[in-house]
């Protein structure tokens, strides 16, 4: 096992472009069937000649509302509002709603993340996306979304049995606020056995996700055939520290993020 460390540094001065729209003709709207008459809605997006496969797993409660003409609600995520850029980064990417029998409150929240009906719910997504692209699919969440994809690996462990073939971790949930509800460190990592990617700003102010926890975070991570932090800095920090606006949704920075977690996938697959 090998953990690397790298610090980043990312501006505004980097001039990356104002945010990516999502045109209603360059995105597919897919419900794919999971458990027994559950549905999972995605918003599917792909370059002409993709390099791998991604699931976003947005944080909050989960619900970003697709609708069937490809328009989302719920936005702001960093993930969400970020798709566009992943595609441009070569990847084939499947944004992830809440499931058909979770439309309501709380949605994904109330531990939904940790239980089988999650797992199966992703399983599915991830052989649907093995089917379409024919191509490595890794599971990428973003502050709660890092719950449902560490926790995912921590039950599915290889692609063999239907698992992702690598995690990555954006603003992941280090404090946790019950058993319901635990944080990605207390989760039971060493069944983990893929690459793991872990991406935190130096700044994150958000209580659930302290800087300052994640080389605790690092060392658990023994397992992973390769695990990596990439620790950034830069951007803006606008209104509620846990929100999509703050340090904790790399605001302002959202290119050169999604580039660094681009070209690490890509890295980890040319390893196989």
């Amino acid at each position: 096992m090998r953990v690397r460390v790298a610090a980043v540094v990312l501006s505004l001065a980097c001039a990356f472009g104002a945010p990516a729209t999502v045109r209603a003709d360059g995105a597919r709207v897919v419900d794919v069937p999971t458990r027994a008459g559950v549905t999972e809605r995605i918003l599917y997006l792909t370059p002409a000649q993709p390099k791998a496969a991604a699931i976003l797993i947005p944080g909050g409660d989960g619900d970003i509302e697709i609708h069937p003409n490809g328009r989302v609600s719920f936005g702001g995520n960093f993930l969400v509002r970020s798709r566009d850029r992943f595609v441009q980064n070569g990847l084939a990417v499947a944004v992830l709603d809440a499931p058909s029998d979770r439309r309501s409150p709380p949605y994904l929240g109330g531990g939904f993340r940790q239980t089988p009906q999650h797992v199966d719910d992703l399983r599915a997504v991830i052989a649907w996306m093995r089917a379409e692209t024919h191509l490595p699919v890794w599971l990428i969440g973003t502050s709660r979304g890092t719950q449902s994809a560490a926790y995912f690996a921590t039950q599915v462990s290889q692609p063999r049995d239907g698992g992702a073939d690598g995690i990555v971790l954006t603003s992941t949930i280090l404090v946790g606020a019950n058993a319901q509800d635990r944080a990605v460190p207390q989760m039971p990592l060493a069944n983990i056995d893929v690459p793991v990617l872990v991406v935190h700003h130096r700044s994150d102010g958000c209580r659930l996700c302290p800087f300052g926890d994640i080389a605790r975070f690092m060392a658990l991570l023994s397992t992973p055939p390769h695990s990596q932090l990439i620790a950034v800095d830069g951007g803006t920090d606008i209104g509620d520290p846990c929100e999509a606006q703050a340090y904790h949704g790399f605001n302002g920075i959202e290119s050169g993020v999604v580039k660094l977690i681009a070209d690490w996938i890509a890295a980890e697959d040319a390893r196989r």
